[in-house]
């Protein structure tokens, strides 16, 4: 099929049918045909369609959908939708020929698996988006468990939120880490055990809920000492084959809840050596800049001002590097709230407030924090 566009009247034409177009319908179809059969994320298509304008990746979807309705006539004509990455424009024309044959080979499409895998193990968010951004030139379909993951990594909230590609239990455990990360601790963990109590996430999710989540949320909430007590399970479940990953963020974790419980310098050095050790067997980004950020948060408890803010935006660094948007966000909401405990000159606390406050926007949260908390609120409700 050749679509014939006519970019003064807006207008496109194919099969003896004639479409009229609103003028950024008509400037998105036109980037599209041009580059059909390469996909695209909402903000690739928002910087080539907008540049210069200021919309949201909703205005996108939006678009999408109304060009799907006027383009309904000529068969054949499709916009995909790649789960967990954007769009691409299928025109036909080629017959039964596959551009790219790799795209079903289940070998393949094992391989690029264990490579997000030990991406996201890593903490390599970039590698895994700049991997997924590849899919129609590498010839491989992301894997659904990972599509997801990837809007998780973006931070891309609206969409956890919204899609309609993926069920709520499965999307739940990621809305749950934006929803406990962003406002009062001790209500965020009586929701967290009310979670934990009828037991609504998918097993591997809900064991991760369990042994490590809601330990931040013990500590944060002024009751480290129920932190301690629940690190002895983790530790037994994380002695289980296939947890030998949670080992670094589970010592780092506790290294924190001992720093606000109060321990004295001597056992906190004590597991400051144990952690450097597993980190050079297992150097993932994200505990690295997760083990920054506590040790920062050690040196303000000590008064060391100067060093304590070395560390801690040494430590944000990293984890912006990951490219995990919603590990900055952790870190901050523990600064914050670290800060309320152990409070240090003014100066330093407005700066990171100002940063997690900065963070939340980014994100959304001004305009999503109610939506999250509703549907959260719901789900315990209908249960």
């Amino acid at each position: 099929m050749h679509l014939e566009l006519n970019g003064s009247e807006y207008k496109v034409s194919a099969e003896g049918m004639t479409i009229e177009l609103l003028p950024k319908e008509f400037a998105l179809l036109q980037f599209l045909y041009h580059n059909r059969g390469r996909t695209f994320s909402r903000e690739q298509l928002l910087d080539k369609v907008w540049p210069l304008e200021y919309p949201v990746e909703r205005t996108v979807d939006d678009h999408i959908y109304r060009l799907r309705k006027k383009l309904r006539g000529l068969k054949g004509l499709d916009i995909k939708t790649v789960r967990g990455f954007g769009y691409s424009l299928a025109v036909p024309g080629l017959g039964s020929v596959m551009i790219t044959p790799t795209t079903h080979d289940p070998e393949l499409r094992d391989t690029m698996r264990d490579v997000f895998g030990k991406f996201h193990v890593y903490g390599q968010g970039k590698s895994m988006l700049t991997l997924a951004r590849q899919q129609d030139i590498l010839g491989y379909e992301l894997d659904p468990h990972y599509s997801m993951v990837i809007h998780f990594v973006q931070g891309d909230l609206e969409w956890l939120l919204y899609t309609k590609e993926v069920p709520l239990k499965d999307r739940l455990f990621y809305l749950l880490l934006f929803y406990f990360f962003s406002g009062d601790p001790k209500a965020k963990l009586a929701y967290c055990e009310q979670v934990i109590r009828k037991k609504l996430l998918p097993p591997p999710d809900q064991v991760e809920l369990e042994i490590l989540t809601i330990l931040d949320l013990f500590t944060l909430a002024g009751q480290p000492e129920r932190a301690l007590e629940r690190l002895e399970r983790s530790y037994q479940v994380i002695a289980e084959p296939g947890y030998e990953n949670f080992i670094p963020v589970t010592m780092i974790v506790e290294l924190f809840v001992h720093l606000v419980a109060g321990t004295g310098d001597a056992e906190l050095e004590r597991l400051d050596e144990a952690i450097e050790g597993v980190l050079l067997d297992k150097p993932f980004l994200r505990e690295i800049g997760s083990y920054k950020i506590v040790k920062g948060l050690w040196r303000l408890r000590n008064k060391q001002w100067r060093e304590a803010e070395k560390l801690l935006d040494e430590g944000l660094q990293v984890l912006e590097m990951t490219g995990f948007v919603p590990l900055p966000l952790h870190a901050l909401y523990r600064i914050y709230h670290f800060c309320r405990m152990f409070p240090p000159p003014q100066a330093l606390q407005h700066k990171y407030d100002n940063q997690f406050a900065a963070k939340l926007e980014e994100l959304g949260f001004d305009r999503l924090a109610q939506s999250l908390e509703d549907v959260l609120q719901q789900i315990l409700k209908a249960l």
